[in-house]
């Protein structure tokens, strides 16, 4: 009998600075990655509240630099994204980056009702 592989599921995110906790919570809802306790964000977001908000949620957070991020093809295209990060879409990268080889994204970027934050939610192994 084959054993299947582990299925690791993890939810990059991007948010600008002004954003708030509902934001972020409202783009891992959009996203479909409600119940995912793993977060990838950009490493220059470590100093943020909002990080530290999150990581009182309980939110395991796990940081990529910003050469990862540039490495990483994204479906979606952003303007904004391409100019300050070097990638189509952070949240995006940051999902794939932080999974590794393999990983895929469930879905494209989802973006918060407030426009102030992002996520996409990737996994590795078979999509459960």
């Amino acid at each position: 009998m084959a054993v299947k592989p582990l299925t690791m599921k993890l939810a990059g995110i991007g948010f600008r600075d002004r954003a708030g906790l509902a934001s972020v919570l409202d783009a891992l809802d959009r996203a479909g990655a409600a119940g995912v306790t793993r977060l990838a964000l950009p490493a220059r977001k470590a100093g943020h509240p909002l990080s530290l908000m999150l990581t009182r949620q309980g939110y395991e957070l796990v940081w990529i630099a910003d050469r990862a991020l540039a490495e990483v093809e994204t479906p979606t295209q952003s303007t904004a994204s391409m100019e300050r990060f070097s990638t189509g879409s952070v949240c995006e990268a940051a999902a794939l980056a932080a999974l590794g080889p393999g990983a895929r994204l469930a879905a494209g970027r989802s973006v918060s009702a407030d426009r102030l934050a992002t996520a996409a939610l990737a996994f590795t192994g078979e999509p459960a």
